[in-house]
């Protein structure tokens, strides 16, 4: 890690590695500080492709196959035994493209040029030709002053509590995608039973 960068992307999502990756292509020295951390490890990606996006669609990539195997096949004249569910797959199945996606990205920042500070970071003062960021490490939580020509904030979002709409929250997000895909199970068959010709 420097002291000094011409860009400083707080945050290692969708919105941040695309401008840290872009950044490194066109010669700029980049540092992309990320905090979240998936599974005990550190991870790029945001939420998008560690708890959201990427791993609602590969459930429900496995959801529209169970599906389609055990109601549309018959009609290609293919038949099949019985069809069950193996959830814990599905998870294993979604964890790895996980795991492959956010590693593809600490790749693509490797290539081109980009540290990848595993911490949080947060603008001191954005003022004047050098921008102050304060980087904490994840490591060992040692506080380190950064200074860069440039500095992008995209740390996403955080949901807030409403107080007049409180909602039931479910303690972990891993708990919402298989959930999800049972869901839409439930309902793609509801559908068809009502559209049939």
């Amino acid at each position: 890690m420097k002291d000094n960068y011409d860009l400083v992307v707080i945050g290692g999502g969708p919105g941040g590695y695309e401008a840290a990756i872009r950044a490194g292509q066109l010669g700029m020295s980049v540092a992309c500080i990320e905090k979240r951390v998936y599974k005990g490890e550190p991870a790029l990606g945001g939420t998008c492709l560690n708890v959201g996006c990427i791993p609602s669609k590969a459930l429900l990539d496995s959801s529209h196959r169970y599906e389609a195997t055990k109601h549309d096949l018959a009609e290609h004249g293919i038949s099949t035994g019985d069809v069950a569910i193996d959830i814990e797959q599905m998870i294993a199945r979604k964890e790895g493209i996980v795991k492959q996606l956010t590693g593809g990205v600490a790749a693509l920042l490797k290539g081109n040029g980009v540290d990848w500070l595993q911490g949080w970071g947060t603008l001191e003062d954005g003022k004047g030709a050098d921008k102050k960021v304060k980087f904490t490490a994840l490591a060992d939580e040692v506080e380190t002053t950064i200074t860069a020509k440039n500095v992008i904030l995209a740390a996403g979002s955080v949901p807030i509590d409403i107080p007049v709409a409180k909602l039931m929250a479910i303690a972990s997000l891993t708990l919402l995608a298989p959930l999800t895909s049972l869901l839409y199970l439930t309902f793609r068959r509801y559908w068809c039973w009502c559209h049939r010709s």
